[in-house]
C-alpha cells in the first residue's frame, strides 16, 4: 500500500523526469537540426542571354550564391565562376559551361594570353577551348556544367553550378 510520504517520492520523480524530458526534447532537435537539412549540391542561376555571349568566344562569370553552414546562413557570396562559350549555330548543346576550377589543384583558370586556351596559373596546365588539356599536368579536362537555356526570343542562359573532387581522373561531385 502507497503512503503519503511514497506518493510525493514516486510523484516529484515522476514530475522531474518529465520536466526534463521536456526540456530534453527541444534541445536535441536544435543540435541535431543540421542533420536534418537538405544540402544543395550547387547553385542554379540564369547568368546571361544567349544573345550576350558571341559564338566560340569564351566569356567568365561569377557564381553568386547563398551559403548555408550548419547553423549560420551567409548572405548571397561569389562562390566560383564559371567560363561559358556559345558555340556555332544548329550545334547541341548551343551553349558549352565549364567549371573555371582546374581539375588538378582546384586554382582559378583563365583565359591565356593568346585567347585560345585556357591556362592554370598554379602549375601552368593548358586548356583548348574544349576544355581537354594540352599538356599532361591535370588528370582530366576541365569540368562541364549543366546548362538550360529559358525563354524563346532571347533564351537566358541557366547554368547549375557543381564541384568537384580534384586530382583525381574521374569526375567525381563535391556533396
Amino acid at each position: 500500500m502507497l503512503t503519503r510520504r511514497d506518493l510525493y517520492r514516486y510523484g516529484s520523480v515522476l514530475l522531474g523526469g518529465a520536466m526534463s524530458l521536456g526540456l530534453a526534447i527541444p534541445g536535441v532537435a536544435y543540435v541535431l537540426d543540421p542533420l536534418r537539412r537538405k544540402s544543395e549540391s550547387g547553385a542554379t542561376q540564369e547568368l546571361t542571354r544567349l544573345s550576350a555571349l558571341k559564338v566560340g568566344v569564351p566569356q567568365s562569370f561569377p557564381i553568386i550564391a547563398e551559403r548555408q553552414d550548419a547553423w549560420v546562413k551567409y548572405p548571397p557570396e561569389p562562390v566560383g565562376s564559371v567560363w561559358l562559350i556559345r558555340q556555332p549555330a544548329g550545334s547541341s548543346p548551343p551553349v558549352v559551361a565549364f567549371t573555371a576550377e582546374c581539375p588538378h589543384l582546384g586554382c582559378a583558370i583563365a583565359m591565356a594570353g593568346d585567347g585560345k586556351t585556357f591556362l592554370c596559373p598554379c602549375h601552368k596546365s593548358i586548356f583548348d577551348l574544349a576544355g581537354k588539356p594540352i599538356n599532361d599536368l591535370s588528370p582530366r579536362s576541365m569540368d562541364t556544367l549543366d546548362v538550360e537555356l529559358t525563354g524563346d526570343d532571347d533564351p537566358g542562359v541557366v547554368v547549375h553550378f557543381q564541384r568537384y573532387r580534384t586530382q583525381t581522373k574521374e569526375k567525381i561531385p563535391l556533396v
